[in-house]
């Protein structure tokens, strides 16, 4: 069941308030669950107005990253948060390695400092919940959001526990991706999705080869220096800190059955099954069957919560532990992203 949530409810009696946490120079921020009764996200706001979240940051690393191993996301909300060099401050002050976008799969612009666009999505669509880069080689075990501009309705970020999507599946459902893993199959271009050379950041098509080799990522070039590429890799994964189980993959987001009927049967009659942009399979190539798919959203679905964005609110997210996705919306929306702390399957 999502949540769907449009302001915090008031705190029920016997609920534990929330608590407030010094810093340096005396100022105090309070922290809590956004929500009664759900672990995530954290919501971390300020009590003194001229409270400054770069600063508190620098101050109380430990204490984040401790609270980010424990709710998986922490909602900073009420700091005077106006522009990206704003962000770009918090950013630093926690230390944050950022990474750049390589094997990405949806147009984005960069800003300068490794810091991003969200999605370029067309505004009434949704994106699907998935932990970002789950599929690459090396991904980042943190992602941080700030909205310089909410929508004028919709547009919210939705985000799952995936230590809880994980112990929702099916069993029989879950163990056989843990014994066979799962398969992505890419097709670039074609006017479909993005082009190789955007991806992978190089026009060198030896270059484009040695990433795949090391990454273990199989590839076939097409006629028209087209692209074609496979990789198998792991449903779940334990988290490098806690060790807790977590269902980590794009398996149903790039699922064949997320595409509406009609433009599914357009695709595969044009480009057939094989051509599609994105597919994803069981990892011995098996197909997997649409039933299969729906119980893996069921699952999402029972651990997703949103909130309405306000301006200024930074989402700090652990990549391994939140899955997140994005609402269709109206009007403006500006929201920024960087990524970063990057961590390789060597490193599991």
């Amino acid at each position: 069941m999502e949540h769907n949530l449009e302001k915090p409810a008031l705190r029920p009696a016997g609920a534990p308030a929330r608590r407030p946490v010094r810093m340096d120079a005396g100022i105090v921020v309070r922290s809590a669950p956004l929500y009664p009764g759900r672990s995530l996200p954290l919501a971390i706001t300020p009590v003194l107005e001229n409270a400054d979240l770069a600063t508190w940051a620098a101050s109380n690393t430990d204490v984040i990253g401790q609270q980010l191993q424990k709710h998986g996301g922490i909602l900073f909300r009420g700091f005077k948060i106006r522009e990206q060099a704003d962000f770009e401050r918090f950013l630093d002050a926690l230390k944050l390695e950022r990474m750049h976008y390589l094997e990405g799969a949806t147009p984005r612009s960069e800003l300068g400092n490794r810091v991003y666009t969200s999605t370029q999505f067309p505004a009434e669509h949704a994106i699907a919940l998935h932990n970002e880069l789950s599929y690459a080689a090396v991904w980042p075990m943190k992602i941080a959001f700030c909205c310089l501009v909410p929508a004028e309705t919709g547009g919210e970020t939705p985000i799952a526990d995936v230590r809880g999507v994980f112990q929702s599946i099916d069993p029989e459902v879950r163990q056989r991706f843990i014994d066979t893993q799962w398969t992505l199959a890419r097709n670039f271009g074609d006017g479909l999705s993005l082009p190789w050379q955007s991806v992978f950041r190089t026009d060198d098509k030896a270059e484009v080869e040695r990433y795949c080799r090391d990454s273990k990522i199989g590839w076939e070039w097409k006629t028209g220096d087209r692209l074609r590429t496979r990789q198998v890799r792991p449903a779940a994964a334990s988290h490098p800190r806690s060790g807790e189980m977590v269902w980590f993959n794009h398996i149903a987001f790039w699922h064949y059955s997320t595409l509406d009927p009609e433009t599914r049967a357009m695709l595969v009659s044009e480009y057939t099954e094989e051509g599609l942009p994105y597919n994803t399979y069981y990892g011995d190539g098996a197909v997997i069957e649409e039933s299969v798919v729906q119980e893996l959203r069921r699952a999402y679905d029972s651990e997703t919560v949103r909130f309405p964005w306000q301006q200024g609110d930074v989402l700090l997210l652990d990549n391994m532990l939140v899955a997140q996705g994005r609402a269709p919306y109206t009007g403006r929306r500006k929201v920024i992203v960087a990524m970063g702390e990057p961590i390789t399957r060597h490193d599991l």
